[in-house]
């Protein structure tokens, strides 16, 4: 299915018809997003996971079409969201360097009302973060009512990065006959709670693998040091933590493995190909949107009386 460019630009023109002409699974977006979807499952392993999946699908080309497409329905979606006024939603993102965070949240979210969206994205914990429980930042972080919030990394960077080196809770000020062999298994549970709360509280919470091979990483931090335009992107400390691979792969592992739930589940999301991952979280967040049944209010028979007064108002002014 791929085109070449002279065709390619007659099929952007026609972006309906290839709406219209893509597979069915990709229209039905609780099928096509199925397969990456982990909710409570023990037996959970990532290397089941193909990185480079499509689903058999050659849609590159036909990619940004179809990405407006669910930009467009998000965007209805996100109005409602915010008129209702009664759920929030929360999306979190984690990945390797270099996996395509930013450009994916970029793409998905590019058709938002910035009033009704906010971003966050966490770095290394400041001396006052680091004088509170591991939640504490992020918490402060989450979106009101109406809103969409995005979790540009989140508090499973204290399950990730932390696990892989964890001389880093010396740092937090934990009293030490705290911290046992015990502390990943309780920080997991800590994150479920929270998570059922939020649940329980009005907040959906969908969270995001977007899973890159050893491999592709590598090609990308390549561009980064060919592309002057990319220079800026690249780090030294993105060599240092390629040498944890193995390591941070088993800390993934195990926190999907004992985070993910019904309720909010991950979606192991295959992100060697940029434009097929962006397609999946535009999906979910749609489906998931979609799910809530969103309506615009309905007014009473008082405000009714009230805008019919405003129109005669506005009609009779000279």
């Amino acid at each position: 299915m791929s085109l070449r460019f002279t065709e390619k630009r007659e099929l952007i023109a026609r972006g309906s018809d290839i709406v219209e002409s893509v597979p069915r699974k990709i229209k039905n977006s609780f099928d096509f997003v199925r397969p990456y979807r982990v909710t409570s499952d023990g037996k959970f392993r990532l290397k089941d996971f193909d990185t480079a999946d499509t689903q058999g699908l050659d849609l590159k080309d036909e990619s940004n079409v179809l990405l407006r497409k669910s930009v467009e329905k998000l965007s209805d979606l996100q109005q409602k969201l915010y008129a209702e006024d009664r759920w929030s939603l929360l999306l979190i993102f984690q990945a390797m360097d270099a996996a395509g965070k930013d450009g994916t949240i970029r793409h998905v979210m590019s058709g938002i009302n910035p009033q009704g969206c906010q971003v966050y994205s966490f770095k290394a914990p400041s001396a006052e973060e680091l004088d509170h429980d591991f939640l504490w930042r992020t918490t402060k972080a989450l979106p009101e009512r109406g809103r969409i919030g995005i979790f540009n990394r989140s508090y499973y960077e204290e399950v990730l990065v932390v696990r892989v080196h964890p001389e880093m809770l010396k740092r937090q000020q934990i009293p030490p006959e705290l911290l046992k062999k015990n502390v990943w298994k309780n920080r997991f549970e800590d994150i479920r709670a929270f998570e059922q709360h939020l649940e329980r509280s009005g907040t959906i919470v969908r969270k995001f693998f977007l899973n890159i091979s050893k491999g592709e990483q590598k090609k990308r931090f390549l561009r980064r040091l060919d592309e002057p335009d990319k220079n800026w992107k690249f780090s030294d400390s993105d060599v240092q933590e390629r040498a944890y691979w193995d390591d941070y792969m088993e800390a993934y592992e195990e926190a999907i493995r004992h985070t993910a739930s019904a309720e909010a589940p991950w979606y192991v999301v295959p992100s060697d190909n940029k434009w097929f991952a962006r397609l999946v979280v535009a999906n979910v967040v749609t489906d998931t949107l979609e799910g809530l049944k969103l309506a615009y209010p309905t007014v009473d028979a008082a405000k009714k009386d009230d805008l019919t007064t405003a129109r005669k108002h506005l009609l009779g002014e000279k």
